[in-house]
């Protein structure tokens, strides 16, 4: 695990630890010592930690104008035992929500498993951003099945055109647009 590293392509456009509206404002990254594991496996130093000892994050980009951001996972997404959606709703997403980002893409290939409990949190973030919309992209089939049975996708986009596997070769405001529209269009079936 120690060689997956979060998406590095884009910091010409954004670095979490020089936004001084993230609460990594400001942080520093030790790239000689590997310090954080999860299930004792070491991981990249670029992944930050959100409260979660198991699920690690990486706000890859965040327009306060535009009202989006863009977070990469890795690790396990556990709510049962770890009620990782509440570290993240609180410790993240609550934090940028009063700042106008209404409009969440989370990247989850590198998110390995999943183990549900109640859909609480999802239901808050969900009616906290009113007219926006939050989105998974790349999340692996079987932990998208897994979510679907605790209900997480009545609040959280999954599948179909939004698996974008080339999101890597664009722009952050490219690959906003796309998605975007692709939510858009969904939301003109309903």
């Amino acid at each position: 695990m120690h060689t997956i590293e979060p998406h590095y392509g884009w910091l010409k456009y954004y670095n979490v630890a020089e936004d001084e509206n993230s609460p990594y404002d400001g942080k520093s990254y030790n790239f000689d010592l590997y310090s954080d594991t999860i299930y004792g496996y070491y991981i990249d130093p670029h992944w930050d930690f959100m409260g979660s000892e198991t699920l690690y994050i990486k706000v890859l980009y965040a327009d306060c104008d535009r009202g989006y951001m863009v977070i990469e996972f890795i690790g396990e997404w556990n709510d049962a035992l770890n009620n990782d959606i509440m570290h993240l709703k609180r410790n993240i997403i609550d934090h940028f929500i009063p700042l106008g980002i209404n409009k969440y893409i989370l990247i989850g290939e590198n998110v390995l498993n999943f183990h549900g409990s109640d859909d609480s949190y999802y239901e808050e973030w969900f009616e906290d951003v009113e007219d926006g919309w939050i989105c998974g992209i790349n999340f692996r089939n079987f932990v998208v099945d897994e979510m679907k049975v605790f209900n997480v996708d009545n609040y959280i986009n999954f599948g179909g055109d939004l698996d974008i596997e080339s999101w890597r070769t664009l722009k952050p405001q490219s690959l906003f647009e796309k998605i975007n529209l692709i939510i858009s269009r969904r939301i003109d079936l309903l």
